[in-house]
C-alpha cells in the first residue's frame, strides 16, 4: 500500500506542475503580473529574454515586454518531461514553447525549450527557475529556421546551435538552398 501511496503522490504532483505551467501561460498572455509573479518562489528566476530575480524584478521586467515592443502574445507549453523524486521537495522539467506573437505590429512566431527547476512550497509547487531557449523567433512572413532571430534578446537566449556531424549529414541553415522566391522585406532587429 505504501508503494502505491507513494506513486498517486509522484502523478499528484506532476499534474500540480502541468497546472502551474497552464497558470503561467495564462497569467503571461492576459498581463495579470502579480500572479505570474506569484508562480515563482521569493528568490525565483526567470532567465529567457533577460535574466530577472526576485517578485519585483520579475512583475517589472514582465509588465514592461510591451515598452520593447512585444505586445501580444500566446505561450503553448508541451511536451512536458516532469522528473519528481518521491518525498523530496524539487523537482525537474523540460518541455516545449511555441509561441505566436506581435513585434511592433508585425506577426512573429517562437518556439525553444523550457528547462525548469521547481520547489515545494507551502503554497505549492513554484519555479525556482524558469529557463527559456529559444530555437528561432522571427517573423511569419519570413517563415523560420533554426536560429533564425530577429529579436536580440532571444538570439541572446538561443539554443546552442546543433553541429552538423550529430545531425547525419542534415543542412544547417547556414548551409540550405535558397528558396527561390525573394524573401519578405527584413523587419529590424528589436531589443525589448
Amino acid at each position: 500500500m505504501a508503494d502505491l501511496q507513494r506513486r498517486i503522490a509522484v502523478l499528484e504532483d506532476r499534474e500540480a506542475i502541468r497546472e502551474l505551467d497552464a497558470r503561467y501561460c495564462r497569467y503571461l498572455d492576459q498581463g495579470q503580473w502579480d500572479e505570474l509573479a506569484d508562480c515563482f518562489t521569493p528568490d525565483g528566476t526567470f532567465d529567457g529574454l533577460s535574466m530577472v530575480r526576485g517578485r519585483s524584478d520579475l512583475v517589472r521586467f514582465f509588465s514592461g515586454l510591451a515598452d520593447g515592443g512585444l505586445t501580444t502574445f500566446w505561450h503553448h507549453i508541451s511536451n512536458l518531461e516532469i522528473t519528481v523524486h518521491p518525498g523530496a521537495d524539487d523537482a525537474h522539467t523540460t518541455s516545449l514553447l511555441w509561441q505566436p506573437c506581435v513585434v511592433d505590429g508585425v506577426p512573429h512566431v517562437a518556439a525553444g525549450r523550457y528547462q525548469d527547476t521547481l520547489t515545494r512550497t507551502p503554497n505549492g509547487w513554484r519555479y525556482q527557475v524558469k529557463q527559456v531557449r529559444f530555437s528561432y523567433f522571427a517573423p511569419l512572413n519570413q517563415g523560420w529556421d533554426h536560429h533564425r532571430f530577429t529579436l536580440d534578446s532571444a538570439r541572446a537566449a538561443a539554443l546552442p546551435r546543433p553541429n552538423a556531424s550529430s545531425r547525419s549529414g542534415a543542412q544547417t541553415p547556414d548551409d540550405a538552398p535558397t528558396p527561390s522566391t525573394p524573401p519578405a522585406e527584413p523587419t529590424p532587429t528589436r531589443n525589448p
